[in-house]
């Protein structure tokens, strides 16, 4: 029999390198290597894969994001590692993206745009993707102007100074005219958000919101503190719609809590003002429980990340409980002792708790005391 030769047929994963720079007189919590630890991430989790990593310590930002000679030697790298596409952990001007990827000869791609793609995978409900429809679509606006390069091409001249104009004011009049509808259309689902709130909270006045860095097991805590069964999975943004439902304290005492959309570092602001009416349970609630992974070796700078955002959205003074989640994946039982160190490095960050306490959703640890901080709260 003649022999048959077989093809792969996918899914192929584009093959990224991921680019990052450290400005040398900025303060950052975050290393240049631990930022770009976490881009890996969500460029696995947008479906690429990540070949290999570009790093440079700049003493001030560049045109170009990276030095002359740096860029350089990126492209040499892309060359030798047959790379599709480069991720920079840091959001691009229309300028920058269009300079490099005339240089690279690759697509270039930022943190932002990766975010969004991440979000986009994950949203399953109308509200979810009205709002990365919004995000994605005002993260066009700026950058039409390169849509329109080719004609750039011509050189200038007759017939090409009227046409391409028009066509991008053309672009930008429908771009903006699509921002509008769909900012009406979530001020409706807003709308209807806020009715449905002011029912549940006829009767019950007391009001939780669940927040923390994205993947730290929030939805899992929320399913076992109220016996519910919302998608829980380890992966970043797993959750990006808001679910409410009513836990039960003791016979005097009767809560709603809320489940909402993980934070990240660098998360983009476009990506805040598009979730924004998601938000809306935890500007609304009068105790935030945040809950963090104890086993991450990012824990301090997660919660820095998480306690700016609050401050952004201006809830960052409200009630905050600390619930240190994922205590089995470092102890074995639950009443292990954790090294103190952990302790005094949260102190250290000067962010005030009622409460601080270990817990596992995962074998159902620190649900009792978790509902006893609450019950003393609203005590």
């Amino acid at each position: 029999m003649p022999k048959h030769k077989t093809y792969k047929t996918g899914p192929f994963f584009e093959r990224a390198v991921l680019v990052g720079i450290s400005l040398r007189n900025k303060e950052n919590n975050w290393s240049i290597d631990d930022s770009l630890s976490e881009l890996s991430q969500l460029a696995i989790a947008a479906k690429t894969n990540p070949i290999t990593r570009f790093s440079q310590s700049l003493n001030s930002p560049s045109q170009t994001y990276l030095g002359k000679g740096k860029l350089s030697e990126l492209k040499d790298l892309i060359d030798e590692k047959k790379i599709n596409v480069a991720i920079f952990d840091d959001e691009l001007n229309p300028n920058q993206q269009r300079m490099l990827e005339d240089h690279l000869k690759i697509k270039v791609i930022d943190r932002t745009a990766l975010i969004i793609d991440v979000f986009a995978q994950r949203a399953n409900t109308k509200e979810g993707r009205l709002q990365i429809e919004l995000a994605q679509t005002e993260y066009l606006l700026p950058r039409l102007a390169g849509q329109w390069s080719h004609l750039e091409r011509l050189g200038g001249g007759v017939g090409t100074r009227g046409p391409g104009e028009t066509q991008i004011e053309t672009d930008r009049r429908l771009v903006r005219k699509k921002i509008s509808r769909i900012k009406k259309e979530i001020d409706r689902i807003q709308n209807q958000r806020e009715n449905q709130r002011n029912n549940r909270y006829k009767n019950l006045t007391n009001n939780v919101s669940i927040v923390g860095y994205t993947n730290a097991g929030k939805s899992a805590l929320f399913n076992n503190l109220t016996s519910s069964k919302v998608i829980e999975k380890n992966q970043l943004f797993s959750t990006l719609d808001t679910t409410s439902r009513k836990l039960f304290i003791n016979t005097d005492l009767n809560c709603i809590i809320s489940d909402t959309v993980g934070f990240v570092n660098k998360l983009p602001p476009i990506l805040v003002a598009a979730f924004r009416t998601t938000l809306e349970e935890s500007i609304n609630s009068q105790l935030l429980l945040h809950v963090s992974d104890i086993s991450s070796p990012y824990l301090i700078e997660q919660i820095t990340v998480v306690n700016k955002q609050l401050n952004e959205l201006e809830i960052g003074d409200k009630p905050k409980i600390l619930v240190l989640n994922k205590k089995d994946l470092i102890c074995t039982k639950e009443y292990d002792l954790i090294d103190k160190n952990i302790y005094k490095k949260i102190y250290q960050t000067g962010i005030k708790y009622e409460d601080i306490i270990l817990s596992s959703a995962q074998e159902n640890w620190g649900i009792t005391e978790i509902k006893s901080s609450i019950r003393q709260f609203f005590n």
